[in-house]
C-alpha cells in the first residue's frame, strides 16, 4: 500500500493532538494531588489551542521547507514563540 502526502499529514496531525492531550494531562493529574495547581476549563482550552497550533502550524508548514537547518529554526521559532505566549498568559511578563 502506497501512502500519500495526505496521509503523512494526517498521521502527523494525529500525533501532535496525542503529544497535546498528553502534556494536559500533567496539570490535570497535579490538580488531584495539590492544591497548588488550579486551572479551569479556559485553561486548558488556552492550553490546548497554543499547543496544538503550534504543532499543527510546524507540521504544515515544514513541508515547504526542504534542509533540515531551515525546519530546526522554524522549529525554534514556533517553540519560542509558544513559550513566550505561555509565559505571557501564565505571569504577564510583559505587563
Amino acid at each position: 500500500m502506497k501512502t500519500t502526502g495526505l496521509d503523512t499529514v494526517r498521521a502527523d496531525v494525529r500525533r501532535v493532538l496525542l503529544a497535546t492531550l498528553a502534556i494536559l494531562l500533567v496539570p490535570a493529574v497535579a490538580m488531584r494531588f495539590t492544591a497548588e495547581v488550579n486551572w479551569g476549563p479556559g485553561d486548558f482550552l488556552a492550553g490546548g489551542a497554543l499547543l496544538a497550533g503550534t504543532g499543527i502550524a510546524y507540521v504544515l508548514t515544514k513541508r515547504r521547507i526542504a534542509r533540515r537547518p531551515g525546519r530546526l529554526l522554524l522549529g525554534a521559532v514556533l517553540a519560542l514563540g509558544l513559550l513566550l505566549v505561555w509565559a505571557e498568559l501564565a505571569v504577564g511578563i510583559f505587563h
